[in-house]
């Protein structure tokens, strides 16, 4: 029915009252359960039901229970009749309700403008919050139609006074630079140019974000306009612009066109100084790998060059040993002579150790190309530190910075800081005999340890979004309010308490890991050897017969279903398109046409065809028309509300009978697809080949995908598998995480501790795992596909339409097996085994390809029967 209700909301929201009892038993029998209904929905939402559909279950039966009649009483129940609507009249003076006046009208366009609006919150959000504050005020609101049209209005009015408020902050110079930034949109400075994506690690990538970040620092921007603004609006903002051509930008009025780009370029600052950061750790990276890579190949190439090397030195071992006693010039020099000995101690003297031959090219790399992005970077970028350990890193950064204004090529070692700058290994290749450090071989390890410490945020960027201070990331008022974040992770302030409490628990799981192991006949600790565990695998099971027989029973009730007729399907039944909002300010297209559309470019995005491909086979919609509403709906907040929202109807449609509860269980890896390489993400995959970027999926315990997300193939998926669990936007709460081996890591491990929720991986390496001791006594009581794109939005968009297009298979799938296991016949065909291996993944009976014909009106029938 309507919203699920928690069991500890329903005695505090849904329990009638002495007073209640009597005014609703003063009714016919056949109307009280209906009319508690409308009463304690009322209270609980300020307004009323329109039909049976909006009271929850849970809600109906506590209901029922209260009032000693049965729930099915409230199907018969006429919201809507004459009846319903006598029965909200009385309702009303039964709570002291009274109709709205024109002051507390007023009152509350208000409390709209000054503590909804300037929150950011959805359309929908705020006008439930405003039927809360009639239902507290005592006030009965008029109909919602009328209530959307002034939250509507309240949150226009304050969009237009904001922009109004920006643009009158805008200096002269400022306004003439912005306006030629979009007369020459494709410029150095140009629109076009700063909306475009970093792109690559190149220098002249490097180089075209330093000359757009140094020209929005000399608008003089009025950042601080922003402070009071809820990001919600300043997301839809850019979101706006973001989709908007000059052409377009040109069409609004000066007022609005220039305060939507000065808002645009506030946000757009943190984005390319993040950008640039970016390009910088991935260049001082790029530049190591290579010259380690060239080093290596030349290493190979000389070993095979210099032919029998390698038998030489054995030939002098083996002369050594016969005759230890020997003088040199009678054991060694007859086997090997003295002038290619000396040819050898030569050639080792000239190349260096493997870390100096490794500095040397990169130092030449550096030099010759990538030096000329340092003098830009370093004046456009403001480092800083909150540790005073990194400090000499910052005070090498000054020193380059002066360096490039007086022209020196070397400094004496007291002149610059070494410890903490320099590493061990790379002392004698950057400081000479004559004690005198060169500058470019400076400036290049100062690189290097800047990107290390970048990576770990020791050091930051002012003005930065994911380089930002990292204290910025606690809360606001979290000096004030420890205790009460420490309590809600159940955690204890105290760090010897809290290490007290990890001990023994250690120890506790360690005594019940020695007892069960004699009575696992699947596991065996080894004495001997380098891996002391062994585990005896799984011998995979075959597939049931019963699922054999579900699905092919599913294929052919609903044969050759259309991928897009399930899309659509899971669109009409949970309404999912309702999260899709325009980043304008209205929207011309009607309902129905504004759905196919949305329908459509989900679609195109989802199976990777592309709105051109999905135009084509669509003569009533153009691909500029698809093109325009995925630029104006379309981003991935809205997708990760669509996902969410799938995936809560799909959990509320399951039937437990057949597959058991939700449970508390979520397990997670990546797969790779392809995708061009013009851009930051995309990467080669040692393990897969090709160039390509990663998804990282969480699925729960019935096969659906509750969270997705965008990765480098390199980058570690700790980080993505507990960012999964903590930002999934489901009713599904996770408390155990199970992963492959590359999902875990001491550090993983010890966050989701702290975080509450157990990590269980797949250890690849378990037989050389070792067990961590809580103390030192115990010891002795145990036995030892491509994405055609190279913007980072438009690939995150794909992943995540991908991740919907996959949950609204698992929902329509869910709802014809459940249509055919609900019959008697079908339901005793299936054994305990069959049970255990259903899943809705499945897609023999679904047609991926063929025309898009989309048609809103025709439903997929769950209640076929087989022919």
């Amino acid at each position: 029915m309507g919203v699920h209700v928690l069991p500890e909301e329903l005695a505090k929201g849904w329990s009638l009252s002495f007073a209640d009892l009597e005014f609703v038993n003063a009714k016919p029998v056949g109307t009280r359960l209906g009319l508690a209904a409308q009463l304690k929905f009322f209270a609980a939402f300020g307004y009323f039901a329109t039909t049976v559909g909006d009271i929850p279950d849970e809600a109906a039966s506590y209901l029922a229970e209260q009032l000693g009649v049965g729930s099915s009483a409230l199907l018969g129940y006429e919201f809507s009749g004459r009846s319903g609507r006598r029965h909200c009249a009385e309702i009303l003076r039964h709570l002291g309700i009274r109709r709205m006046r024109r002051a507390d009208r007023a009152t509350l366009e208000i409390w709209i403008a000054t503590e909804l609006c300037p929150c950011g919150m959805a359309a929908a959000a705020m006008l439930e919050d405003v039927f809360l504050w009639c239902r507290d005020h005592r006030i009965f609101a008029p109909s919602r139609k009328e209530m959307d049209r002034l939250v509507r209005a309240q949150r226009q009015h304050f969009v237009d006074t904001f922009l109004e408020r920006v643009s009158d902050s805008l200096r002269l110079e400022t306004i003439a630079q912005m306006e030629a930034s979009l007369a020459d949109p494709d410029g150095v400075t140009g629109f076009h140019t700063i909306k475009a994506d970093p792109g690559a690690a190149t220098l002249e990538n490097m180089l075209s974000l330093a000359d757009q970040l140094v020209f929005i620092k000399t608008l003089h921007l009025p950042m601080e306009v922003l402070s009071g603004v809820g990001k919600h609006w300043i997301d839809q903002i850019v979101r706006r612009v973001g989709a908007e051509k000059a052409s377009e930008m040109r069409r609004h009025s000066a007022q609005r066109q220039l305060a939507f780009y000065a808002v645009f370029l506030m946000v757009r600052q943190a984005q390319i100084i993040d950008g640039m950061i970016d390009l910088l750790v991935e260049t001082v990276h790029k530049i190591g790998v290579r010259s380690k890579r060239k080093v290596v190949a030349g290493i190979a190439k000389d070993i095979e060059k210099v032919y029998g090397k390698e038998q030489l030195l054995v030939d002098i071992a083996g002369a050594a040993i016969e005759r230890p006693d020997g003088v040199v010039c009678d054991v060694i020099f007859p086997v090997a002579g003295q002038d290619k000995l000396a040819a050898i101690i030569k050639e080792y003297r000239t190349k260096g150790t493997l870390e100096r031959r490794v500095y040397a090219v990169m130092r030449g790399s550096y030099a010759n190309h990538y030096r000329r992005i340092l003098p830009k970077l370093l004046s456009a970028l403001e480092f800083r530190s909150n540790n005073a350990v990194h400090r000499p890193v910052l005070e090498a950064l000054e020193w380059i910075k002066l360096a490039f204004d007086t022209g020196c090529r070397v400094a004496p070692r007291g002149a610059v800081p070494i410890d903490g700058v320099i590493p061990a290994k790379w002392r004698t290749a950057i400081i000479g005999k004559d004690a005198r450090i060169n500058r470019i071989s400076y400036e290049l390890c100062v690189l290097s340890q800047l990107r290390d410490r970048i990576r770990a945020k020791e050091i930051w960027v002012v003005g930065a979004d994911r380089y930002r201070n990292p204290d910025d990331d606690l809360p606001t008022d979290f000096e004030s309010r420890r205790s009460a974040y420490y309590d809600a992770l159940n955690l204890t302030p105290d760090a010897r308490a809290f290490t007290r409490q990890i001990r023994a628990e250690l120890e506790r799981e360690l005594r019940l890991l020695n007892a069960e192991l004699p009575r696992n006949d699947k596991v065996r600790i080894l004495w001997r050897g380098e891996n002391r565990i062994s585990i005896t695998p799984f011998q995979p099971l075959p597939e049931p017969q019963g699922l054999q027989s579900l699905k092919g029973e599913i294929g052919r009730r609903w044969p050759m279903t259309e991928l897009l007729d399930v899309l659509k399907e899971t669109a009409l039944d949970t309404g999912f398109l309702d999260t899709f909002e325009t980043s304008a300010t209205r929207v011309a297209l009607s309902r129905s046409d504004l759905d196919r559309r949305l329908i459509l470019c989900l679609y195109g995005l989802g199976t990777n065809a592309g709105l051109k491909r999905v135009a084509a086979g669509c003569p009533d919609v153009s691909y500029e028309e698809l093109l325009h509403v995925g630029r104006r709906f379309i981003h991935r907040d809205a997708l990760e509300a669509a996902c969410g929202c799938v995936v809560n109807q799909t959990l509320a449609v399951r039937n437990t009978a057949i597959w058991g509860e939700a449970g508390t269980a979520c397990a997670s890896d990546s797969k790779k697809f392809g995708a061009w390489d013009g851009n930051m993400m995309t990467e080669w995959h040692v393990r897969y080949g090709g160039r390509g970027v990663m998804i990282y999926w969480h699925v729960e315990k019935g096969s659906t995908c509750i969270f997705s997300q965008l990765k480098r193939c390199s980058s570690s998926e700790v980080a993505s598998t507990i960012k999964g669990v903590l930002r999934h936007c489901t009713d599904i709460e996770i408390q155990r995480q199970y992963v492959d081996s590359h999902g875990q890591s001491t550090i993983g491990f010890a966050f989701c501790h702290l975080l509450g929720f157990e990590l269980a991986p797949r250890l690849k390496a378990v037989s050389r795992q070792k067990l961590a001791l809580p103390h030192g006594g115990l010891r002795a009581e145990l036995p030892s596909g491509e994405i055609a794109s190279n913007r980072l939005e438009d690939q995150e968009s794909s992943a995540l339409a991908l991740h919907l297009l996959q949950n609204c298979l698992v929902y329509v799938n869910t709802r014809m097996m459940q249509a055919v296991l609900v019959e008697t016949t079908w339901a005793g065909r299936l054994a305990a085994e069959d049970y255990r291996g259903l899943t809705p993944l499945i897609y023999s009976h679904v047609n991926p390809y063929g025309r898009f014909d989309l048609d809103l009106e025709r439903r997929i029938d769950f209640r076929r029967k087989a022919a």
